[in-house]
């Protein structure tokens, strides 16, 4: 990363970090992450072992493909996720946001990516909505995903959690799915420093 990229990682971190500060720590707000993330019967395999000189080739397939939106508050003690096997698309997102603004206590701040389906015409249209709803959204810096740290849970269910058995069929993954979601901040904790 160029030094100017570094300059604007660190600036954009300090820019999230007095945000908490702000508004979580005086107790009248409260910050949420949200995104997208997909899980299918093909496992994720961050590395593997084989003899030297044998060559191991794991065949490449397309299957269904479970969805999950998900709310995660800042210090990931509670999770609105949401599952879906159809297409992600805007009006899906701000199904999403809309269910997720009938439950909000206090005033609070949704830090979201800038994905497509977050700068289109009708997700845009309904920022005022969601603000007279008192929530509030904090856009993140292009291509810079290590700041939303839902992005940890993904990768933590992907690779930690998920059991192998789970990729069975898209019925197991499913249930084993529901299981890790509906333990997220009771029995299964992530840990951010």
């Amino acid at each position: 990363m160029a030094a100017s990229g570094t300059q604007k990682l660190l600036q954009h971190q300090r820019e999230l970090k007095a945000l908490k500060i702000e508004l979580v720590e005086t107790g009248a707000h409260d910050l949420y992450y949200f995104d997208e993330a997909g899980f299918s019967l093909t496992p994720s395999v961050p590395y593997g072992w084989q003899p030297v000189g044998e060559r191991i080739e794991l065949p490449s397939s397309r299957s269904p493909q479970l969805n999950v939106l998900g709310f995660m508050r800042h210090d990931g003690t509670h999770l609105d996720p949401y599952v879906t096997q159809g297409t992600i698309d805007s009006s899906v997102v701000i199904a999403c946001v809309d269910s997720f603004c009938q439950n909000l206590i206090r005033p609070t701040t949704l830090v979201i990516d800038n994905a497509p389906v977050h700068g289109s015409a009708s997700f845009e249209a309904m920022l005022p909505k969601w603000e007279a709803n008192n929530l509030f959204l904090w856009f993140l810096p292009p291509y810079s995903p290590e700041l939303n740290l839902i992005e940890l849970l993904w990768k933590q269910i992907k690779y930690r959690w998920m059991p192998i058995d789970a990729y069975d069929s898209l019925e197991t993954l499913s249930q084993a799915l529901d299981s890790i979601l509906a333990a997220v901040g009771k029995q299964l904790h992530i840990c951010f420093k």
